[in-house]
């Protein structure tokens, strides 16, 4: 299935679960969805299932949302006090459509928990109290982190039955009905041989072509690259990497303790969630990596650096990234809320020793190279994500393996091999509906949710004569059209549009959210290095920027980049 009927399927308003291999655009056709229930006067709740994952979405825990805050299980006290939580009524009272980012993480009584509550809360009986929810992650990916040490056990739970690892067996997601949309496009990476390698790991098909492929990338431990970053499948190993790099280095030491404010237990996860150690050690000379996004600043999670020096005043480590560009790195907060109110905060510099670490840590990371041992492996799927935070095969510098390197968890391959024939089962019954009833079906969604239904047929659209030229753009803009299909209602050249969007954006009527409709996958991924590029060449005219990316994107595109800075 593609992106764009995947979207389709979305607007009916049907429960979704959304999914696919790395870079098939998972993220992008979420934003798209967002953008068009925006554009029809509808606000999603926009989740995930842990807070580290929720600061990379701009979202918030699923956890605070429901209200469920650090609970594992419920009792019918505590739903009822949920339920009439003045905070969790505002949330979910009004809503209309849920989204859950990294489903894989939630465990299947948390997705059963959020059922009760929202039934309770909406006074509905149907699954999630009658929401449009839409889970989104990939199986093959982290799975749900153990939360015993934490749990609050009651004899009067509501749950008796015993309850495996992962969200799809629980019985609210067989209830719900979701429609299970598979994208099978491949838009972050271009290396065949490498998404070949990737696509028989995780159909659990490696071969003798995929072990020559990794046989490729084996590499001496004598003729390994330096200053590229080591995946380790056990922290002792990172650990040991990172100590004795750092002790080599004969300047003195500046360490930066993490700050922490919370309840004991919540900041207990929320460490084992962060890519920033508690007590940070820092040398001239270090090799970093950035642990938190901050486009503003020129870093994301993943960007590598080294220690250049430390500020004078406020002793800030500053940093020098790979582009030569250097920045003198504040303190970043992690955050869970909940009733409104914080719940959790970690406070440290967005940093950690990047000679090494885990596979686990490096999930959420893209890398151009990665020095990588399996030998070790002790999990089905460890090699997978390892491999797949690599953007080309070349970027790969294999130390070692074992026999489970290359092996995927069954229960979930499995489950994928299900979920792939429900895709294509969808995508043919929804191919097989007419476009007006497909029409139909999300105007009536639309209007179910409150929201404004906007004219279908755009040959009868009627403009405004009267209006300046560029509001009768914004007005088709808002009706949720493209650049390239106002152009054509219009008459008019994609260029001219584009002027529009440019005075409607710096008079503040497009936001730069909107913008996201028209970014493509590989845009969105390649927005750091070009914001970047605008920063370290000091201009903002579009030319250098083009002659610098030697055009690897048109002069629209750096437009639609440049007005999201």
């Amino acid at each position: 299935m593609n992106q764009a009927q995947a979207l389709q399927i979305l607007k009916t308003g049907t429960n979704v679960f959304l999914t696919g291999e790395p870079g098939s655009g998972k993220t992008y056709t979420i934003n798209q969805y967002v953008s068009y229930l925006r554009s029809h006067g509808i606000e999603p709740s926009i989740t995930a299932s842990t807070g580290i994952a929720a600061t990379h979405i701009g979202g918030m825990t699923i956890h605070s949302w429901s209200g469920i805050g650090i609970k594992s299980r419920l009792n019918k006290n505590e739903l009822n006090s949920i339920a009439t939580n003045d905070y969790v009524l505002k949330r979910i009272g009004p809503a209309k459509v849920l989204i859950i980012d990294e489903i894989s993480m939630l465990p299947s009584e948390t997705l059963e928990m959020i059922d009760l509550i929202c039934k309770e809360v909406k006074k509905n009986s149907l699954p999630f109290g009658g929401l449009q929810v839409v889970l989104v992650g990939d199986f093959f990916q982290l799975p749900p982190v153990d939360k015993k040490q934490i749990s609050e056990f009651s004899q009067e739970n509501l749950f008796d039955e015993a309850k495996s690892k992962f969200a799809y067996d629980s019985h609210v997601w067989r209830q719900a009905e979701f429609v299970t949309c598979y994208l099978t496009e491949q838009h972050r990476q271009d290396d065949k041989d490498f998404l070949l390698l990737l696509s028989k790991i995780r159909s659990n098909n490696f071969d003798d072509l995929s072990l020559s492929l990794i046989n490729q990338r084996k590499t001496d431990l004598l003729k390994l690259p330096v200053d590229v970053p080591k995946l380790y499948s056990h922290n002792i190993d990172v650990d040991l990497v990172n100590d004795r790099m750092l002790d080599k280095i004969q300047s003195p030491v500046q360490f930066y303790p993490m700050s922490t404010k919370g309840h004991e237990a919540l900041i207990k996860v929320m460490k084992k969630g962060c890519l920033s150690p508690e007590i940070l050690f820092l040398k001239i000379g270090a090799s970093v990596m950035f642990t938190k996004n901050n486009a503003r600043e020129g870093y994301v999670n993943g960007t590598l650096g080294i220690v250049e020096g430390f500020d004078s005043d406020t002793e800030l480590p500053i940093i020098k990234i790979r582009n030569g560009r250097k920045i003198t790195v504040e303190p970043a907060d992690w955050v869970v809320e909940e009733d409104g109110k914080i719940k959790g905060r970690l406070t440290q510099i967005p940093l950690r020793l990047a000679w090494a670490i885990t596979v686990h840590k490096s999930q959420g990371i893209s890398l151009d190279e990665a020095i990588i041992d399996l030998s070790k492996v002790f999990e089905f799927g460890q090699g997978y994500v390892a491999l797949s935070r690599v953007r080309r095969l070349s970027g790969i510098y294999i130390i070692g393996w074992n026999e489970k390197a290359f092996q995927v968890d069954k229960d979930v391959l499995k489950q994928d091999s299900q979920m792939r024939q429900e895709s294509l089962q969808a995508e043919k019954f929804f191919a097989d509906l007419s476009s007006q009833m497909l029409n139909k079906a999300s105007e009536d969604f639309v209007n179910k949710c409150g929201g404004q239904v906007h004219v279908r047929d755009t040959s009868k659209i009627k403009i405004n004569k009267k209006a300046p030229t560029h509001l009768e753009t914004l007005d088709l803009w808002r009706r949720g059209k493209t650049i390239r299909e106002i152009a054509k209602i219009r008459n008019l050249s994609s260029k001219t549009i584009m002027t529009h969007i440019e005075k409607l954006f710096e008079s503040s009527k497009i936001t730069a959210a909107d913008l996201v409709r028209e970014a493509s996958p590989k845009l969105i991924r390649d927005l750091p290095k070009i914001h970047i590029a605008f920063t370290v060449l000091n201009t903002n005219k579009l030319t250098p920027i083009y002659e610098n990316f030697k055009g690897t994107y048109t002069y629209d595109e750096l437009k639609i980049a440049k007005m999201m800075m």
